[in-house]
């Protein structure tokens, strides 16, 4: 064998108990699982080399269902932000903004619209412009695993641009087309952005088409839906509606209760969900472990001021009326960007800027819609910020569900970024299976692992078994935590010395090494 962990604490996946056993890797699969206590004459594996993993817990690798590390694969190869975690594969593709399917002009035009998720792009070589070719680019080597969705606002964005109205005939036909091809080449699902432009335009009708293809692909259909605050629930049926019309599979992607409208009533969401289930919908969600949301500054606009594309909605700040206007929806009535909440501004801290003249902003609240008016021109909405609206009970009570998966939903640009980009994994372990009793550690390990693995119908991932490929996380459960913290969010992990991918080492004695061992992971019939 080329390892064996040896006397390590097995928590499989499956969410039942955890066992003793020792487990030996080979050619990058599990070749051999021998519990304690095995049966006289079965010998214990041994390898060329042996870890000790006594008092130490081995898991399959953690799924990060909601990743926003497009960019930040290719330019960092290093990228311990995830490595460090024990993530050994991302979902990539979400919110609906995404840089394939493209042409020249969408692709100028989506750098621009989500330069405060993933850096203007300047550095990248962006030498394809297809779901497959962006695949194929991931496969010269990267730090994790990567799936990808079909971003639906980059294709309404291709197909129809940026206009608030239906789609034609044609044009429908043509996005139907980019999502089949992309589906094709190897897209897990589509993801949809409907509370960013220009992806908030479609109606159902327009969704309900889309996901009928991507069900003919065996896929799912992953949105952040219209709203998170005021209408939430409303929201959240909307999407189940939609799929169960389109006979497609459901994942809501960071499936949170926010702002004051909505505290103390996510056990309203579960009924709402197990309803659907009980009937048999294919529903599951991700959440983070965190109570702050984090988003553009530009995103909390009212869709009418983003029509257009970016040039346009910096002309609308330019101009004083409009600017008025525009607050006066923001503040008054409740922007659809903002979730149908009136702005409370003592909510919104810079998290990062675009323009280096600004990084005094970073960690400071926003005093107004002045100053947020002035960050928006002088950054060209190249702003990110941290949105203090969740709320706690909300926050455990969703992570309890019996279709609950982990996403960070980490934005890894800024200088303050949210912890949650560097945290959200030991954050589950650590913070609410071992300090708050609110999971036990193998039903913990079971959302991060097999559950999501289902969703994104992997047969050999997510779970500890022989023929099982070797991604997999020795962590000690007394003391894995995560070191982000709102002051320093870049801190790595502590308690998870050991990560491996195709039973290759990316992480050992808690030191990332230099392996590109991730590749793209794609679906399948």
């Amino acid at each position: 064998m080329d390892l064996v962990f040896r006397d390590a604490e097995v928590v499989d996946g499956t969410g039942g108990a955890s066992y003793r056993a020792d487990v030996a890797i080979d050619g990058g699969r599990i070749a051999a699982i021998v519990k304690e206590g095995a049966a006289a004459g079965c010998q214990r594996p041994t390898a060329r080399r042996v870890v000790d993993a006594e008092g130490l817990a081995l898991s399959p690798g953690f799924i990060d269902m909601h990743a926003h590390s497009d960019l930040a694969l290719l330019r960092d190869p290093d990228h311990s932000a995830k490595a460090a975690q024990g993530v050994t594969l991302e979902v990539l593709g979400q919110d609906g903004l995404s840089y394939a399917p493209v042409d020249d002009r969408t692709l100028a035009e989506v750098r621009r619209a989500i330069t405060g998720w993933n850096g203007s792009g300047d550095d990248i070589d962006f030498d394809w412009r297809t779901v497959g070719g962006y695949l194929d680019r991931l496969d010269r080597g990267i730090a994790v695993n990567a799936a990808y969705l079909i971003p639906q606002g980059t294709v309404r964005m291709y197909a129809v641009g940026w206009d608030d109205r239906p789609a034609t005939e044609s044009e429908l036909g043509h996005m139907r087309r980019l999502v089949a091809e992309g589906m094709e080449q190897g897209a897990v699902g589509m993801s949809s952005g409907l509370t960013y432009t220009p992806g908030m335009y479609a109606k159902d009708a327009e969704l309900t088409e889309l996901c009928r293809v991507v069900a003919g692909y065996g896929g799912y259909y992953c949105p952040h839906h219209r709203s998170y605050g005021a209408g939430a629930l409303e929201a959240y049926e909307e999407m189940v509606r939609l799929t169960r019309d389109a006979g497609c599979a459901l994942h809501l992607a960071h499936a949170t209760m926010n702002f004051g409208v909505n505290e103390g009533r996510a056990p309203e969401l579960l009924a709402l969900l197990d309803e659907a289930l009980d009937a048999g919908a294919d529903i599951s969600l991700d959440t983070y472990p965190y109570t702050p949301g984090c988003t553009t500054l530009v995103a909390v606009l009212p869709s009418w001021a983003s029509e257009g594309g970016p040039e346009a909605v910096l002309a609308r700040l330019r101009d004083d009326a409009t600017a008025e206007r525009i607050r006066h929806h923001l503040e008054v009535i409740g922007s659809d960007g903002c979730h149908g909440v009136p702005m409370d501004w003592d909510t919104i801290e810079i998290s990062g800027v675009s323009e280096a003249t600004l990084t005094d902003w970073v960690g400071r609240r926003v005093d107004g819609w002045a100053t947020a008016r002035r960050l928006l021109l002088e950054d060209r909405l190249g702003t990110t910020i941290l949105q203090h609206v969740g709320h706690e009970e909300n926050v455990r009570t969703i992570m309890r569900h019996r279709v609950h998966t982990g996403g960070s939903d980490g934005i890894l640009q800024g200088l303050k970024p949210h912890p949650r980009a560097y945290g959200t994994f030991p954050q589950y372990l650590g913070r609410y299976v071992r300090d708050l009793g609110v999971l036990t550690l193998e039903d913990c390990v079971a959302h991060l692992t097999s559950r999501p693995a289902a969703r994104l119908g992997l047969t050999d991932r997510g779970l500890i078994r022989e023929g099982h490929r070797a991604d997999l996380v020795l962590f000690d459960p007394e003391t894995v935590g995560a070191g982000a913290t709102y002051e320093s969010p870049r801190a790595l992990p502590t308690g998870i010395p050991h990560v491996l991918i195709n039973g290759e080492f990316v992480m050992e004695d808690g030191k990332r090494t230099s392996a590109l061992a991730g590749r793209s992971v794609r679906r399948t019939r």
